[in-house]
């Protein structure tokens, strides 16, 4: 270390090689790795809008826009916000940023002071922790228990806010647990962040995403929530958008041009044919969402099956494209059953303790393969846990 310093800003908490890249760099030197880690789905984007985004090009969409974005992207996006439950916004009070995981980035670097408390859910998803980290805010994690089946709760919420409380993070569709915070429980989370003048950042990047007859109740509609509510959302997971990186943030009209100034300094603008592929997607067939969510339900069937079929627990999986499953139920620890999931079964999932885990019990596993891949993952899985099983029998 040149001078003996310490070259990273204190503000820097992860400084190690992180545990999904360490699980990539064990994949990589593996044959036929079935990969049921990361939140992108294998799924192509429609061809609408993919056609929309090479037409877009082909017109010279190839420049800078409206740093918040198109004007008629972000009327789609208050559009479709009221058109699927949510309060109506202006095209003003809205930021389009290069995916949603910027958005939270924002966010936090607009709301949050050193010494500022953020109550986030745990587990919950991880770059928020890491957003307020690097704000230097002061992390308040809610432990969530299968009790709840994972959900966030109105009680849990009052017990751990104080005086320094101000923002509360609500993931709902849950990642990365796959679980929905039934609509009255959301109802009275708002009763408390009013009563505690918290500013609610509600992240519905899966709301177009449940099964059976859940339903992930839009925050800002609510009463007397939209002036403290930021809805963040984006493309990525209903309509298969992953790479395009396109986001959004909605929210109170006095907060949204210094956040807004923030994403300028950040990227100048979201890319301008990723932002005209989004208005494609908004403004087009919306069968295509339909058909994402019902290859997700079935898949999601499957899984179920096979991991109950293993004997390992699980949360009720009622959205997303995810499954949190106990797999410390087989005899040894999350982090050690991926590891050795991975090296000896060539199977990737990711252990709980990536996203606040607080037992390394759970491990998240995605829907993101098609249903014959998932049954071979299922195999080599099974396969993996009695091999495990017959080692503690001899021992």
């Amino acid at each position: 270390m040149p001078n003996g310093r310490n070259r990273l800003a204190r503000r820097v908490k992860l400084t190690d090689k992180h545990i999904v890249t360490r699980m990539m760099d064990i994949a990589a030197g593996l044959p036929d790795v079935i990969k049921l880690g990361r939140g992108d789905p294998d799924l192509d984007t429609p061809e609408h809008i993919v056609r929309a985004g090479q037409e877009a090009l082909a017109s010279g969409a190839t420049h800078y826009t409206h740093p918040m974005g198109l004007s008629e992207l972000r009327q789609a996006i208050a559009d479709n916000i009221a058109t699927h439950g949510g309060a109506r916004y202006e095209p003003e009070d809205i930021v389009v940023t290069p995916g949603g995981q910027q958005a939270m980035f924002i966010i936090a670097l607009g709301l949050l002071d050193p010494g500022d408390e953020v109550l986030i859910p745990c587990p919950g998803y991880n770059p928020y922790l890491q957003a307020a980290e690097l704000t230097e805010a002061t992390l308040v994690s809610i432990r969530t228990t299968m009790a709840t089946n994972f959900t966030l709760t109105a009680e849990l919420v009052r017990e751990h806010v104080t005086p320094r409380s101000k923002v509360l993070i609500l993931i709902n569709p849950g990642n990365p647990t796959g679980t929905v915070i039934p609509p009255d429980e959301i109802a009275r989370i708002c009763e408390v962040a009013r009563e505690h003048d918290l500013i609610v950042v509600s992240d519905e990047i899966y709301a177009r995403l449940t099964y059976d007859d859940h339903h992930a109740q839009p925050v800002s509609v609510l009463p007397g929530m939209q002036e403290r509510t930021i809805t963040l959302s984006g493309m990525s997971k209903a309509y298969a958008m992953t790479g395009w990186r396109v986001g959004y943030f909605a929210g109170p009209s006095d907060l949204m041009p210094a956040l807004a100034e923030i994403h300028h300094a950040f990227a100048i603008s979201t890319a301008a044919v990723s932002q005209h592929a989004a208005l494609a997607a908004l403004t087009g067939p919306q069968g295509c969402v339909e058909e994402i969510r019902c290859t997700f339900d079935e898949r999601r069937r499957v899984l179920c099956d096979g991991l109950t079929e293993m004997g390992i627990p699980f949360a009720k999986p009622q959205g997303a494209f995810y499954v949190y499953a106990k797999v410390a139920e087989t005899g040894v620890k999350a982090t050690e059953f991926c590891e050795r999931l991975l090296r000896e079964g060539q199977v990737m999932i990711f252990p709980g303790r990536i996203y606040g885990d607080y037992t390394d019990d759970y491990a998240r596993l995605s829907m993101t393969q098609p249903v014959p891949r998932i049954q071979e993952a299922l195999a080599r899985m099974a396969a993996v846990v009695a091999a495990i099983h017959q080692e503690h029998s001899v021992a």
